[in-house]
């Protein structure tokens, strides 16, 4: 287990996550203040989905040309590009451009960071190490807001912050080796169909999770705002759910070593419907506090679990090829989820966001009863 590698490429992938949860919530609060409607800030949420299904494709192709360091370290620099652009040119139809193009160069980096980790993660260690990423990416976008509250939404601080952060993301990865030997070829993202039809529990969950993540980040702190809460308040619920997220991420891990992943699976799926049902009803209350911590977890269990399942099953230009699809479907979820999401919420109700997500939860949880032989109850390793 090559500890050194392993943390390196976790710092790297996790100083997106910061990033973002500077950049992202700061994105959606400008053009709040610019007069834009829900439907405009999902648009504009949805965006880097397009660069997601692009940036799928690529990875394994460029992985194998130019090797998997030396692309994760030039995608970072040219994510590093696209932010600062965001304080250098601020017009909507050029930061639609500038979010695809983020997308891509960032998707790149998390399919063949998440396969690195996956290969190097040890079999009876997997649950955890891959939840300890997990844990340390949740806290990343964690203090993303936090970090903007600090800084501040009237000025360009977050988009700089963003910046530095992903310039130190390629700098972490000078000198390391030992990640999955790719073949240009058979690791592209080919074959999504296939993936799906193959472990549909598992691909509905990785597309739940993204909307998941992509709305909290945008539309969550827009959502507090047009229910009445002040801009301070509405970022700290998006700071709680992810607290939600990251506290509970290794728990999960552990329990994924010693018991039924299938079971835990499930279990994950039946919190996330509950708590999403609930809080319009307490929304208004103290107990919106608890509720919030106990949504971002489950979410964020569904997505740890999908990881741990896939690192087990495939190796290589396999496991490169299967986290391909994870982006591919990452990109699926952060486009309508938002999009979908700023519609219903603009023109049917303004509690969308928590109700749509309580019918992708359902769907998850029929689908773990509908098909209980996914590759999610593997024989249970110790340690």
């Amino acid at each position: 287990m090559r500890w050194g590698t392993y943390f390196a490429v976790c710092a790297a992938v996790i100083s997106i996550g910061l990033a973002l949860g500077v950049t992202m919530p700061l994105v959606s609060l400008r053009l709040e203040s610019w007069g834009y409607g829900n439907f405009a800030i999902g648009v504009m949420a949805a965006t880097p989905a397009i660069g997601v299904l692009l940036g799928a494709l690529l990875a394994g192709r460029l992985a194998g040309r130019f090797g998997t360091t030396l692309v994760m370290q030039l995608c970072l620099l040219l994510g590093a590009v696209s932010v600062a652009l965001l304080a250098l040119v601020q017009h909507y139809p050029v930061w639609l451009g500038l979010r695809l193009f983020l997308g891509v160069a960032l998707t790149v980096v998390f399919i063949l960071g998440e396969s690195w980790i996956n290969q190097l993660a040890v079999e009876q260690w997997r649950g955890r190490l891959v939840a300890l990423y997990g844990t340390g990416y949740a806290l990343s976008q964690l203090s993303g807001p936090l970090l903007l509250s600090v800084l501040g939404t009237g000025n360009d601080l977050g988009f700089w912050t963003g910046t530095g952060l992903l310039i130190f993301g390629s700098l972490v990865l000078l000198g390391r080796s030992g990640a999955p030997r790719v073949d240009a070829h058979s690791a592209s993202g080919r074959g999504l169909w296939g993936f799906c039809t193959r472990l549909p529990t598992i691909a509905w969950a990785v597309m739940l999770f993204a909307a998941f993540e992509a709305m909290m980040l945008t539309l969550l702190p827009i959502y507090g705002l047009r229910e009445g809460f002040t801009q301070e308040v509405a970022l700290l619920m998006v700071s709680v759910v992810v607290v939600g997220d990251a506290v509970l991420q290794l728990p999960i891990g552990w329990l994924a070593d010693h018991m039924s992943r299938r079971t835990l699976f499930r279990s994950c799926g039946l919190v996330l419907l509950v708590s999403s049902l609930a809080i319009p009803l307490l929304l208004h209350t103290p107990l919106i506090w608890p509720l919030w911590v106990l949504f971002g977890a489950s979410a964020g269990g569904l997505f740890t679990l999908s990881l741990i399942l896939i690192g087990e099953l495939y190796r290589d230009d396999e496991l490169v090829r299967a986290n391909a699809h994870v982006s591919q479907l990452w990109g699926l979820g952060c486009l309508i989820g938002p999009l979908l999401t700023g519609a219903l919420s603009q023109w049917l109700t303004g509690h969308a966001l928590p109700l749509l997500m309580a019918v992708g939860a359902a769907v998850f949880v029929w689908l773990t009863y509908r098909r209980p032989d996914i590759a999610a109850d593997p024989q249970v390793q110790g340690g």
